[in-house]
């Protein structure tokens, strides 16, 4: 751009051509009509990726979105997947992109622009243009990653199945840990939002290293909570007493909840009450300590460097009365 030429702010249809490509030009009847799949089914894929519903007479789509569903109308005519796995798909899809999406563009206007002045043209100008100049490599480390993550589910689903024959695919044994910062409420009081948003950010960071370096997985964040789950009790009891360890480290306290048992995974997430004890069993744990369940201290037994030590039993809100143990290095 030359220095006499006028730097505008950017608009929503530059951003748009940026990344989707080609304009809008379909409606909603003219999308599903090209496309082959009923309008019904296109309104149901379109909500569950997160997006708003356009008028019927307003040209929203892409040739684009259109290809996309014909995609999807070969898959149901090959009967490959039914129209409900496609808009169960779809709303997984929608809701982790729209996530990495907002997180992304949070980072890069966060690296760019100072957040204590507003944004001058030039500098938003700026932002697109590193962003286009970055989107052609992105796309692809992202499919890139997306394939390496499935392959990773699938090597932790086959290594739960041998370890249990028994296990259903819907039904699975896991150990599930909380951790959580410890006086988090008090001294987020004292931090401005830029301090705030580095203690929230170094807590998920560390957290995810740690659970990541173990071959375990980082279910969600929650500001100062972490929830993972491992394919064994001795491979969460170390990532606890790790977490415990690299997290003190950093001048904080955090404590940890541990269980072992079946758990139900829905939308990437896990349900049950070996995920609600493991909650409770952290409400309850005193700063830098890992507290356990019978699952995890039968689990650890016998595990080299590993011990359970029975405490005595308390109440927990919803599960009556737990019996806990503290987990240590022996």
């Amino acid at each position: 751009m030359r220095e006499t030429e006028a730097v505008t702010r950017p608009t929503a249809d530059q951003i748009e051509r940026l990344f989707v490509g080609s304009p809008p030009r379909h409606t909603r009847s003219e999308v599903s009509g090209r496309a082959g799949v009923s309008a019904e089914l296109a309104q149901r894929i379109w909500r569950a990726l997160g997006f708003a519903t356009p008028a019927d007479d307003t040209p929203a789509f892409t040739d684009a979105d259109v290809e996309a569903l014909r995609r999807v109308a070969a898959l149901l005519d090959a009967e490959v997947i039914d129209e409900e796995t496609v808009v169960r798909l779809a709303r997984a899809l929608g809701q982790t992109t729209a996530r990495l999406a907002q997180w992304q563009a949070e980072i890069m206007i966060g690296t760019m622009l100072d957040r204590s002045e507003p944004p001058t043209d030039k500098e938003l100008a700026g932002v697109l243009q590193t962003a286009g100049a970055l989107l052609p490599d992105f796309e692809r480390l992202l499919i890139h990653v997306w394939r390496a993550q499935l392959a990773a589910a699938g090597t932790r689903l086959l290594a739960i199945t041998d370890m249990n024959a028994e296990t259903l695919p819907g039904r699975l044994t896991l150990a599930v840990g909380f951790a959580d910062l410890v006086s988090f409420t008090q001294v987020s009081r004292s931090l401005d939002e830029q301090g705030l948003a580095e203690l929230v950010e170094n807590f998920e960071s560390k957290t995810s290293d740690v659970v990541a370096a173990h071959g375990a997985r980082l279910v969600k964040t929650l500001g100062d909570e972490v929830l993972f789950t491992a394919p064994t009790a001795e491979t969460a009891a170390r990532i606890a007493l790790e977490l415990v360890d690299v997290i003190r480290d950093e001048g904080r306290e955090v404590r940890v909840g541990l269980t072992y048992g079946p758990v139900l995974p829905v939308m990437g997430d896990v349900f049950g009450t070996t995920v609600n004890l493991a909650a409770r069993l952290t409400a309850i744990a005193r700063p830098c300590t890992v507290l356990v369940d019978q699952g995890m201290a039968d689990g650890v037994a016998g595990s080299s460097g590993l011990t359970a030590q029975r405490i005595r039993r308390r109440p927990a809100r919803g599960l009556g009365m737990i019996q806990p143990y503290v987990l240590r290095r022996s």
